[in-house]
């Protein structure tokens, strides 16, 4: 099976775990499949490419619009009646933010749009008013999101070992858990998308 949006190589999770043949290549690759999707899911974001899309969004207010994680924008629109998208902003009257694209040290792809000069964005008490043309998602993969990953990968595959939840070895048994790996929840916890009511 290929790959499709993972987090880190079969090369890499291999080599991480000794494993030098290519017999297990199959359930390699998809415990890899299942630990990126499980960071999506745990992060609430995704870590790759999605490539170029048209989306709608509602603003919080007449100043900033929150957005899906995007690279670039190359067309942003406003509906005043939040029927037809009647004007299209040219690229001095918004700004991606976080700025330069870092955020709390890291970086990171923009989150929102701030309208700038004397535009604003119509608000509609949570009206979808804002259409943007771009790129999703991320250019890079974080080194942390990959180690994260090679990690969770290798326990999701070394639990095969363990069908039962019980794993056995010259010291005893114990029983394996389900919880997510610590050192994984400490390398991804800085990515995961914060709510706001």
């Amino acid at each position: 099976m290929a790959l499709t949006n993972a987090y880190a190589s079969l090369i890499q999770l291999k080599s991480a775990i000794g494993i030098a043949d290519g017999i297990d290549d199959p359930m390699l690759e998809m415990a890899i499949e299942s630990a990126s999707r499980q960071i999506d899911s745990y992060t609430e974001r995704y870590f790759y490419n999605a490539g170029t899309a048209t989306k709608i969004f509602a603003p919080i207010d007449n100043w900033v619009c929150p957005t899906e994680d995007f690279i670039t924008l190359s067309q942003v629109q406003t509906s005043e009646d939040g029927e037809s998208w009647d004007t299209t902003w040219s690229a001095d009257d918004w700004q991606p933010e976080p700025l330069n694209g870092r955020a709390g040290g890291l970086v990171t792809s923009f989150t929102q749009i701030r309208a700038v000069d004397s535009y604003l964005f119509p608000y509609r008490n949570g009206e979808a008013t804002v259409r943007l043309t771009g790129t999703w998602g991320w250019s890079a993969v974080p080194i942390a999101i990959t180690q994260a990953t090679i990690i969770l990968a290798s326990r999701i595959f070394k639990r095969l070992d363990s069908p039962l939840g019980i794993i056995s070895n010259d010291l005893g048994s114990m029983r394996v858990g389900f919880r997510l790996d610590p050192d994984v929840q400490h390398l991804i916890d800085p990515y995961r998308k914060i709510a706001t009511a």
